[in-house]
């Protein structure tokens, strides 16, 4: 029986919860700020997108480090990442996330990127806009596929891979 294993898929179903909250809240923001047209409720949606992709990337890091026993690093770690999130590790693991889903969670990293360095001022609304409405589509393909993965951690780590 292999306990990091076990431990890392109970770490996933834990962090899918708590992603599934943010994305939730994430809603509830968006319709706020349709309906008032406040500038504040536009900025809470894009930080919460922020923390939906960072709650993500919490999880890929600790499959890199715990699983695969590489982490990037560099200037471009983040988008290396997502890119080993998509492959398999020969011997190790299947691909924790697919191609297509790769793609599409690149434009929550891009965005991420873009609210950790501008003013809020400056935030398109309607790409943030676009990013909430594809949330939910995506919230339920990420659920998929990394409890897909937790299943592969858990039969792994009780040998019965």
């Amino acid at each position: 029986m292999n306990g990091k294993y076990l431990t890392l898929a109970g770490r996933i179903r834990q962090e899918l919860d708590e992603l599934t909250r943010v994305a939730e809240r994430v809603q509830r923001i968006w319709r706020q700020a349709q309906r008032t047209s406040d500038d504040a409720y536009v900025d809470a949606a894009a930080l919460n997108l922020h923390g939906f992709y960072a709650g993500l990337e919490r999880i890929f890091q600790r499959i890199a480090l715990d699983i695969d026993g590489s982490l990037p690093s560099g200037q471009r770690w983040h988008q290396e990442l997502l890119a080993q999130m998509a492959a398999s590790v020969p011997e190790v693991r299947p691909p924790v996330i697919p191609p297509k889903l790769k793609e599409d969670l690149d434009r929550y990293r891009g965005f991420r990127h873009v609210v950790r360095n501008v003013y809020t001022f400056n935030l398109d609304p309607n790409q943030v806009g676009r990013l909430v409405s594809d949330l939910p589509d995506l919230v339920d393909r990420v659920g998929r596929a990394l409890h897909e993965f937790a299943d592969f951690l858990e039969k792994t780590g009780r040998g019965h891979a």
